[in-house]
């Protein structure tokens, strides 16, 4: 059996600010951020301050896959 595909991921640097992030992981892409506040719910519902990222923290850096892909 082989591995199904995975989303791509990155893990924040330390003191990275989502801003950051997004230009690191979708550079040139002027809606890095929303885009990736939206894949990332995980991050950004809960936690306070929001958007606080964490050097644990799996952030997702493409939309999720559907069952077709």
């Amino acid at each position: 059996m082989s591995l199904s595909p995975q989303r791509r991921f990155v893990t924040p640097a330390s003191d990275e600010t989502i801003e950051q992030l997004a230009a690191r992981a979708l550079p040139g892409d002027d809606g890095a951020v929303d885009k990736i506040k939206s894949w990332n719910l995980h991050i950004f519902a809960m936690r306070r301050p929001a958007g606080l990222l964490l050097g644990s923290d799996v952030v997702f850096v493409e939309p999720p896959r559907t069952s077709a892909q």
